[in-house]
């Protein structure tokens, strides 16, 4: 039996900490998801609601093939490796190991003291859903590392490593395209719902200020 061991694959995403998070999403035996999750932030601006907006327009982050500035923004980058083992002339995949680096980019709001309550309220409600937002990007990509992996161990035995080595990737690019369609559907439902969602939470944080 020979075992060798060859990349996946990788693939790049980006979309519209400085704590570093690696966790270890258990599998099957011979597999492994490996996600890994960092923060940065970027500075604005402002001292009225008008002056916070137009600043996370001037200042936010470019999704790739865009050229507009967003509130947020998720970087994903899939990458991993496979070993396959050669026995009685037939490949057969051995291990997985799928890895998901993910990046958020986050607004800070430099001119907090001094402020409003009633802006500094608008603030809070728009920042929560803007991590809550990219905290999900994270999450679909998790998810279809985890898938990849699957699909990848699932393969069946080939007559040769290259074969199966192009059956992985050929799983790899599906799931990203999958990926991707996902994230770009997500992006597409909150756009949609994002002042009836807001509305929503500017009215509950209200109650909540007045009932304290």
């Amino acid at each position: 039996m020979v075992a060798t061991r060859m990349p996946l694959a990788s693939h790049k995403f980006s979309l519209s900490c400085a704590l570093l998070l690696a966790v270890c999403i258990p599998g099957v035996a011979g597999a492994e998801v490996i996600a890994r999750k960092s923060t940065s932030y970027f500075d604005i601006k402002g001292s009225t609601a008008d002056e916070l907006d137009a600043a996370l327009n001037q200042r936010g982050p470019l999704a790739i093939g865009s050229s507009s500035h967003h509130p947020g923004a998720t970087k994903i980058r899939f990458g991993g490796s496979a070993t396959y083992s050669e026995s009685n002339g037939r490949c057969h995949i051995s291990s997985v190991k799928v890895t998901v680096n993910t990046e958020i980019i986050l607004p800070r709001w430099r001119d907090r003291r001094g402020a409003s309550k009633q802006l500094s309220v608008i603030w809070d409600t728009l920042a929560g859903d803007i991590r809550r937002h990219e905290d999900r990007h994270v999450e679909i990509a998790r998810q279809h590392a985890r898938q990849m992996e699957k699909q990848i161990l699932a393969l069946p035995p080939a007559s040769n490593c290259d074969t199966l080595q192009e059956r992985a990737n050929a799983v790899t690019s599906r799931e990203t395209e999958r990926h991707d369609a996902d994230q770009a559907r997500f992006d597409r439902i909150e756009a949609l719902n994002f002042s009836s969602r807001m509305q929503r939470l500017l009215y509950y944080r209200s109650r909540q200020g007045n009932s304290q």
